[in-house]
């Protein structure tokens, strides 16, 4: 998660909502991004959809069924499809995503008994730090 809280500070660094995510295969990390939707002008430029893209290039498919993804912020709607779609095994996340999050808090998209995969889940891993980093970078923008 360390390695996450990193990638948030940089997207803080670039005026991005600073959300890291990293992926990890074997122990190894196999991809690491944060959002990058105003600096690429895309809605879909999540931190998680970025990191599961240049995983799936980095293995040359689209199943990351050994994978780990590890993300400071409970994934939305949007991320939480991805994460069940391209099969990754286990979503390691920071602070809950009370407004969107899609893993358990307002939905649980990835423990769906109507889906074909479903995601193991495990929460609040250096939830402090995850949930400072959002709330300070809200908090500067709306003074």
């Amino acid at each position: 998660m360390s390695y996450a809280l990193r990638e948030a500070e940089k997207a803080e660094e670039e005026d991005e909502v600073p959300i890291g995510a990293v992926i990890v295969s074997a122990g190894e990390v196999i991809s690491s991004a944060h959002n990058m939707r105003e600096s690429l002008r895309d809605a879909t430029a999540h931190a998680e959809m970025l990191a599961i893209r240049d995983a799936c290039k980095a293995f040359g498919a689209w199943r990351l069924t050994d994978c780990e993804l590890y993300v400071t912020v409970e994934p939305c709607a949007m991320c939480a499809g991805a994460i069940v779609l391209s099969r990754i095994r286990r979503l390691i996340y920071g602070t809950p995503g009370l407004r969107c999050g899609a893993c358990g808090s307002v939905m649980d998209i990835v423990r769906n008994p109507s889906l074909n995969h479903r995601v193991e889940v495990t929460s609040g891993v250096m939830e402090d730090a995850c949930g400072n980093i959002i709330r300070e970078y809200f908090k500067h923008k709306r003074i």
